[in-house]
């Protein structure tokens, strides 16, 4: 990490915790720029996800199954 980021970060520190998410999701929201490439590739996926599932290559899994799996 550069020294700036280091700085930057050690200040973030020192904010209460509802100031710290501004800066989180401000920061987010900065990186999250629209990508057409990007969404076409997540589209493709999601589409050969589908169908494998509908020719049983792969199952579904139950929604708290997936949270269990990851709270734990």
């Amino acid at each position: 990490m550069s020294q700036a980021a280091e700085a930057l970060s050690a200040q973030v520190t020192q904010l209460p915790p509802a100031e710290r998410m501004e800066v989180v999701e401000l920061i987010i929201d900065r990186l999250d720029q629209p990508d057409a490439a990007l969404d076409a590739l997540w589209a493709k996926e999601a589409d050969d996800r589908l169908a494998a599932y509908r020719r049983g290559e792969i199952k579904a899994s139950a929604l708290s199954d997936v949270i269990a799996k990851y709270q734990a």
